[in-house]
Parts: structure tokens; sequence; C-alpha cells
């Protein structure tokens, strides 16, 4: 039977044996994620202000939201209203970052970057020799100062010559002049 730890939503063993024997079982155990993710611990309601109440925390007044957005080179509020609702906006937003700053992080390993860095990853993103061989084969080194440079590519005209010519014409089912027509019928307008 696992306990809920409150406030984290971490999963703890009931007794320390129901724990060891889990952890250094051979058998797979069955995890049933529908029912893990039935419940789930924590919303981002839960870090937003209560809706009928004001955030005490911090008070922004009309002249930091003034200034802030001109630092920012955001546009002034245009009306009385508009503002009200900037106030209540970044005082929420205000609240929910000091709600996320209650977290305890100890012993969390601080993120480097947004990547995986995983071995395969790592092995996916290196470049080798191998990746490299084609693009040397398209320079040569000239001169003294064996400067490298690119051999020129032999261009065709267009990769698509055998599907379509560029003319659209062609494809027309009446035609006048340099021009297609299309068929309406009288008095509508295309």
């Amino acid at each position: 039977m696992a306990a809920r730890h409150s406030g984290t939503g971490l999963l703890h063993a009931a007794s320390p044996s129901a724990a060891l024997a889990r952890r250094y079982s051979s058998k797979p155990q069955q995890l049933d994620i529908a029912s893990i993710l039935a419940q789930p611990t924590w919303s981002v309601r839960s870090l937003l202000p209560e809706p009928n109440k004001t955030p005490s925390a911090v008070n922004v007044t009309p002249q930091k939201l003034r200034h802030l957005l001109r630092l920012s080179a955001l546009p002034q509020p245009s009306s009385p209203a508009e503002e009200q609702s900037m106030l209540k906006t970044l005082e929420s937003q205000i609240h929910f970052v000091q709600e996320m700053q209650k977290v305890d992080t100890s012993g969390v390993e601080p993120l480097r970057s947004i990547r995986d860095e995983s071995p395969a990853a790592v092995k996916e993103t290196t470049i080798t020799l191998d990746l490299l061989r084609d693009a040397f084969a398209q320079e040569h080194i000239s001169g003294r100062r064996r400067r490298v440079q690119r051999l020129p590519k032999t261009r065709t005209c267009h990769p698509e010559a055998d599907i379509w010519n560029g003319n659209a014409l062609d494809f027309a089912t009446k035609k006048m002049g340099p021009y297609f027509v299309v068929d309406t019928k009288a008095g509508q307008s295309p």
C-alpha cells in the first residue's frame, strides 16, 4: 500500500520491507499508469491566486506598471479598465512565481539546458569525420597558401522539368491569346 506525501505527489511505501521487496525484486512490477494519472497531485490552478481574493504579497501600483511598460517598450494602457486588467494579470503572474519559489528543490540537480543529453542523443549530434566526408569531397586546396575552394556544382535547369515546364497555360481548358478563360454564367460575377 502506498501513501501519498502531501503537496509533493511523491509515493512512499507503507513499510520499509515493501519498499525493499519492490526495489530489489527481480520480477518486473506492473504499474497501472491509468490509475496513477487519473488523480493528479497538483494543478496549475493551485498556483494561481483565488479569483475572489486579492493577491496581498506584492502590490503593483499603476505608476510601477507604467514604468515597467515603458522599460519594456510596450504600449501604455488606453483606459483605466485596461490598466486594472493589466495590474490584475501582473499580480497574478507574480503570485504564480512566488508559489513556484516555495517548492523545495534541495537535492535537485539544476537544469543546464532543455535538450536531450542522453548518450544516444550525444552520439546523434556529434559531428564525425564520416559525416564531413561529403563536404570535404566538394572542396579542393589550391595555391601556395593552400586556400580551400568549393568545387562548382553542376546545376540542373529545373529539378522538376519532367513534371512541369513552367507554362501554366498548358493545363488550361480554354485559352485566349496569352490568357486562360474562366466560364461563368451570364449575369454572375466571378
